[in-house]
C-alpha cells in the first residue's frame, strides 16, 4: 500500500510539473534559397539538369515554400542561353538541352520579385573512382565495416573534392570535403565505416571535383551542423553566403551555391 501511494504521488508531482512553453521567435524577412548543382554524370551526356528554388521560413515550420515564379537561365562565354522552366514539382527548374565542357565558364542568373540575382563558376572535371576494398573487422571494437574508395589525383595542380555517401540505413547522406595538399599527384581515398552494413547491401558514393571556395563554404557548413551526416541543409549557428550575389540589392542576399562539375558514381555492394 504504502509503494502504491508513493508511485502515486510521484505520477501526481511530475504531472503537476508539465507545462507547456510558447518559444517566441522572430521571423526575418524570407530569403530565397538556391540549390543550383550541375552534376555531368558519367555516360550521359549532361543535357538533363534541375535547379531548386525555394525561400527561408519559420524556424518551426513544417514545409518549405518552393518559388514557383522565377525566370532561372545559365549563359556560357559563348553566349548561349539553357532556360531552366519550372515543372511540375514546385520550386523545381528544368533544362533539357545543358551544354557542358569542362572548364567553361557559366553564368546563372534568376529573376524573382523584381531583383535581379547572379553567379559564376567553371565546370571542373573530376577523377573516375577506380577500385574499392573492404574491411570487416574496423573500428574501435573490430565490429565496424570498413570502406575504401580509391581515385587517382590531377597532376600538376591544386584539387578539391566534394564526397557524397548514400548508406541505405540513414535518411540523410554522409558529406564530407577532401583536399590534396598532402596526397598531390597520387592516389587518394575515402574512408567509411558503419556498423549496421551487411552483406548485399548497396553503399553509394558520389565525387565531384570543386573549387577552393566551393571547398571552404562546405568545410564551413559542415562544421557549424555539427556532423556531417547532419547534412549540408541542416540549421546552421549563423548565415553561411555562397557565391549568388543579388546585383539589385546587394544586402538581400540569397543562400546557397551555384557550382558545376562532372560527376562520378560508383554503387558497391557489401561482400
Amino acid at each position: 500500500m504504502k509503494k502504491s501511494i508513493i508511485v502515486l504521488l510521484l505520477l501526481v508531482t511530475f504531472t503537476s510539473c508539465e507545462k507547456v512553453i510558447d518559444v517566441g521567435l522572430n521571423t526575418g524577412e524570407p530569403k530565397l534559397v538556391v540549390e543550383a548543382s550541375i552534376n555531368w554524370y558519367e555516360a550521359t551526356d549532361g543535357s538533363q539538369q534541375k535547379i531548386k528554388l525555394s525561400t527561408t521560413t519559420d524556424y518551426f515550420a513544417t514545409t518549405v515554400p518552393p518559388v514557383t515564379d522565377a525566370v532561372v537561365f545559365i549563359t556560357n562565354t559563348a553566349g548561349q542561353t539553357f532556360t531552366f522552366l519550372q515543372n511540375t514539382v514546385p520550386g523545381t527548374y528544368e533544362c533539357s538541352n545543358f551544354i557542358p565542357i569542362v572548364n567553361e565558364e557559366y553564368t546563372l542568373t534568376i529573376s524573382y520579385q523584381g531583383e535581379m540575382y547572379t553567379a559564376t563558376d567553371k565546370l571542373l572535371d573530376t577523377p573516375q573512382i577506380t577500385r574499392v576494398e573492404q574491411k570487416d573487422d574496423a573500428g574501435f571494437l573490430g565490429n565496424e565495416t570498413e570502406v575504401k574508395f580509391f581515385y587517382d589525383d590531377f597532376d600538376n595542380e591544386t584539387n578539391h573534392y566534394f564526397l557524397r555517401i548514400d548508406d541505405p540505413y540513414k535518411v540523410i547522406p554522409e558529406y564530407g570535403v577532401l583536399e590534396d595538399r598532402f596526397f598531390q599527384n597520387n592516389e587518394m581515398f575515402a574512408l567509411y565505416f558503419s556498423e549496421d552494413l551487411k552483406p548485399s547491401d548497396t553503399l553509394k558514393l558520389t565525387l565531384n571535383g570543386i573549387n577552393q571556395n566551393y571547398y571552404n563554404y562546405m568545410n564551413i557548413l559542415l562544421a557549424q551542423t555539427g556532423s556531417s551526416s547532419a547534412g549540408p541543409f541542416s540549421t546552421p549557428t549563423s548565415t553561411v553566403r555562397g557565391n549568388v550575389v543579388n546585383q539589385t540589392d546587394f544586402n538581400n542576399f540569397a543562400l546557397g551555391y551555384f557550382r558545376l562539375s562532372k560527376t562520378s558514381v560508383r554503387e558497391y555492394i557489401i561482400q
